[in-house]
């Protein structure tokens, strides 16, 4: 069974750092330990990871990030992606043709999600059933350490 998973790209980016920095791959361009950890987790338990964010949709890890930005979803602000632009990346990107979505978001993500996704899509939301995040990070953690996903 073919998956992807969905990780969240995070507050903290590069350009905290070196706010001088241009454009850089999405797989440089978040730095948090959330988005770390989900990441690691992505690369070691699924066949394939994009990053979600509320200003660029769906990016690859080579996909260009131009600079520093600050939107959630929860925000009321133009800059967010609207779900047709969301729907329209799925279809491009063929993020529709594996048998299943493991979503590393929080809870607040699953109306993105189920919004941008055909109901007939397997997915799962493994760290949904952890109630903060400082349960979600340890729960990672030891999932990596001891080679086994979440359920």
């Amino acid at each position: 069974m073919s998956q992807l998973s969905i990780i969240p790209c995070g507050r903290k980016k590069v350009w905290d750092k070196n706010p001088s920095l241009g454009a850089v791959p999405a797989k440089e361009a978040y730095i948090g330990t959330l988005h770390k950890l989900c990441r690691n987790y992505a690369e070691q338990f699924t066949d394939k990871w994009v990053i979600l964010s509320a200003k660029h949709g769906f990016l690859f890890a080579d996909d260009i990030v131009d600079g520093q930005y600050d939107v959630t979803f929860n925000q009321k602000n133009d800059q967010i992606i609207t779900f047709d632009s969301l729907r329209e990346q799925v279809q491009d990107k063929k993020l529709d043709m594996f048998d299943q979505l493991v979503v590393l978001t929080g809870k607040k993500y699953k109306p993105v999600i189920n919004g941008c996704f055909d109901d007939g899509l397997s997915r799962t939301f493994p760290l949904s059933q952890y109630g903060g995040i400082g349960y979600i990070l340890q729960a990672l953690k030891q999932s990596l350490e001891k080679n086994t996903p979440i359920h």
